[in-house]
């Protein structure tokens, strides 16, 4: 694509030098710059992004072709200059792929829980439908059925764009795309057209980046007031939305298009009751404008009957049968990192989840009271350069619903892990019996050292993760691979 085009694309726009040179990509980053790549400078968010202004030098010496500039640059290379390159660049990267949202149906899953588990129920009740689909998330990119890993969860539109258009012509009928609100706050997923958007639910997070709840909230509901502004009767969207949730009244008035509702304590298109719970699995009644039928998903937390009636309202408005999505979530298996059961042979339940907020945190701890017959020995921790109002929040709930806790690292990242220890122990002091072992390693060996007969061991914080980040370095850290091994060597 000629850099013409691409400046083409904007009314207000400033360029300077040849606009005929060939684009063969694009790029934010200067160290993954290819040659022909068109280097887009983004400005710097304050703890969260480095001004790439700063590295167009360097993009330069890697082989890039030409910037998008919010200011023009001293360098003598042809320049787009625009009022907001953030902006600009998801335009771009659109463009450059080809729109490729318009060409298949894009499921957006926003909230603070359950957009993994949510998504991973979705793949499967359409896949086994028989059609094609790609994920977007937490755990990766699934594109023609290979997961690759992402640094973060809504990818910057460059790699978002390419990954889409990938999917779709690998023929991907459906992408269920998680989309985190630092994503819809800066725009990664502007130029995207979704289908569909689900709202799972909204507790206090990343408090680190928005300024205040409100805006929090806020910023999820993006996604939901882009939603439905034109009518297609071929290509109907919709807004499904947890009907039990707090913020439920607030997400309602923002999207034009159709809402179905779902839940287990307000009136819902989409609604659970007789649910029981088990170390095996959940089971509810289902009832909707399609009829009764029971389900059973062999997922341990009464909290996934929530995921579960998302993942179902969605399949329901795209004409799939209850009788085959009954079938796909009773054939569902475990979801990385979420109560992923940990099996060596041992004679306790030990479980590995993401939960890394108070709310996801006290959603656990209560599935596994309903069936756990011996003690609950929890091990968690914190991140650092995260928000920290949650620290002592989390210890106060570890402590109150566990009988005993170990208060360990999670990704310590630049902070002193001590003192993040010290912030969750200000919740920990009144409420439970608990110690602090920084090594992450020693900690989860002493949970199953201390773990009797029909004991539960859940290890939170980290679930699909691989790696532990530190101030100096990252190293590989899997809580599911430690676990093993501290019980094949643990002597009994």
């Amino acid at each position: 694509m000629k850099l013409t085009e691409i400046a083409e694309l904007f009314t207000i726009v400033q360029t300077i030098g040849e606009l005929t040179v060939e684009i063969t990509g694009l790029e934010m980053d200067s160290r993954k710059i290819k040659k022909g790549n068109l280097f887009i400078c983004v400005p710097s968010i304050d703890g969260f992004l480095r001004d790439r202004h700063l590295f167009a030098a360097d993009a330069i010496k890697n082989g890039a072709a030409a910037l998008l500039v919010q200011r023009e640059l001293p360098l003598d290379i042809p320049q787009i200059i625009v009022k907001d390159t953030r902006s600009a660049m998801a335009v771009i990267a659109a463009h450059f792929y080809g729109y490729p949202s318009h060409e298949m149906n894009l499921i957006g899953i926003t909230g603070t829980n359950g957009k993994t588990t949510t998504s991973y129920m979705m793949e499967k009740i359409f896949a086994d439908a028989g059609f094609k689909t790609g994920l977007m998330g937490n755990n990766g990119v699934k594109i023609n059925g290979q997961l690759y890993p992402t640094d973060i969860n809504t990818q910057e539109p460059p790699s978002l764009q390419r990954n889409l258009r990938k999917m779709r012509d690998a023929k991907a009928d459906y992408c269920f795309m998680e989309v985190s609100s630092q994503g819809l706050d800066m725009g990664r997923v502007t130029g995207c057209q979704f289908k569909n958007a689900i709202f799972t639910n909204l507790t206090p997070d990343h408090l680190d980046y928005h300024t205040s709840f409100e805006d929090y909230r806020n910023a999820k509901g993006l996604l939901f007031s882009r939603l439905g502004n034109t009518f297609h009767s071929d290509k109907k969207q919709y807004a499904i939305i947890n009907s039990d949730d707090a913020s439920f009244s607030y997400y309602r008035k923002l999207p034009s298009s159709e809402i179905i509702t779902y839940g287990i304590k307000n009136e819902a298109d989409v609604s659970a009751s007789q649910i029981s719970a088990d170390s095996h699995g959940i089971h509810f009644l289902l009832t909707c404008f399609k009829g009764t039928i029971d389900i059973s998903i062999p997922l341990v937390g009464r909290f996934n009957v929530y995921n579960a009636l998302a993942a179902i309202a969605c399949a329901l408005v795209e004409g799939i049968p209850l009788e085959q999505i009954q079938k796909s979530l009773a054939a569902l298996q475990s979801i990385d990192g979420r109560m992923d059961i940990v099996d060596a042979g041992q004679d306790f339940l030990i479980l590995v989840d993401f939960a890394h907020t108070p709310d996801a945190l006290e959603n656990v701890l209560s599935s596994i009271k309903e069936f756990s017959e011996g003690r609950i020995i929890t091990v968690f921790g914190c991140g650092g350069d995260r928000d920290i109002i949650k620290r002592p929040l989390m210890g106060e709930i570890a402590g109150r619903m566990s009988d005993y806790v170990i208060i360990t690292s999670d990704n310590p990242r630049t902070e002193d892990p001590l003192s993040i220890v010290q912030d969750i122990e200000k919740g920990l002091q009144q409420t439970g019996s608990y110690e602090t072992i920084l090594n992450r390693e020693e900690a989860i060996n002493k949970a199953i050292q201390l773990a009797s007969v029909k004991d539960t061991v859940l290890i939170a914080g980290k679930g699909h993760e691989r790696y532990q980040i530190f101030k100096e370095k990252t190293i590989s850290f899997d809580d599911r691979a430690i676990a093993d091994k501290a019980v094949r060597t643990t002597k009994r």
